[in-house]
């Protein structure tokens, strides 16, 4: 009985999304709260892997840390370009600044446990820029600051956890050096949340 009813919801969302990829453009649901759906769902499954896997895992800290750093550094890029808001541009402009001297300072340290970068960013981060280059210009500041706030929450999740579990100990102590201006970054974005509210 339970492997029909879960054929069954299977089945359900498999025809209601044909249905909702064949419906006209004109019936098509607006971009934005999809956009804003993904973003959640793909913040949720960061924070998750940054709890486990990343805090653990050599691999995967270096690869989770240099794609945030490289995230951030984009996105950064595109509210200096696309925003209206100077407090949200200088957030930006910081976020670019601090982000690449944070690669730059964790560079000797993934030398030095003969790790490799990634070398760029993976499906869901680039679904985060391509959501923030996707907005529309009166959502754009409320979709950079939502994604800058959830990044910074599962980059600080990442770094504190290696700082407490990694296996390499120069890694770990570059993780422990980045966990204040991460949650710096953290705060500054929950401010500019509240105040555009």
């Amino acid at each position: 009985m339970r492997s029909y009813f879960a054929l069954s919801t299977v089945a359900a969302i498999a025809a209601f999304s044909v249905a909702a990829c064949n419906k006209p453009a004109a019936e098509a649901p607006a971009v934005e709260p999809v956009n804003a759906a993904q973003d959640a769902v793909g913040a949720a499954v960061g924070q998750t892997s940054a709890a486990t896997l990343g805090a653990n895992d050599t691999d995967a800290f270096v690869s989770n840390a240099s794609q945030s750093d490289m995230y951030e550094v984009e996105a950064g890029k595109v509210a200096q370009s696309r925003s209206k808001n100077d407090a949200v541009k200088s957030f930006a402009a910081m976020m670019v600044s601090d982000h690449t001297a944070m690669m730059n300072e964790m560079k000797p340290l993934v030398a030095a446990a003969q790790k490799t970068p990634a070398a760029a960013l993976d499906e869901r981060r680039q679904g985060f820029i391509d959501n923030l280059k996707a907005a529309t210009a009166a959502d754009f500041d409320r979709t950079y600051i939502a994604q800058q706030a959830a990044a910074h929450e599962e980059a600080l999740t990442l770094m504190r956890g290696y700082a407490d579990n990694g296996g390499d100990a120069g890694l770990k102590a570059g993780a422990a050096k980045a966990v204040p201006k991460i949650q710096a970054h953290l705060d500054q974005a929950k401010s500019l949340q509240r105040s555009a509210k």
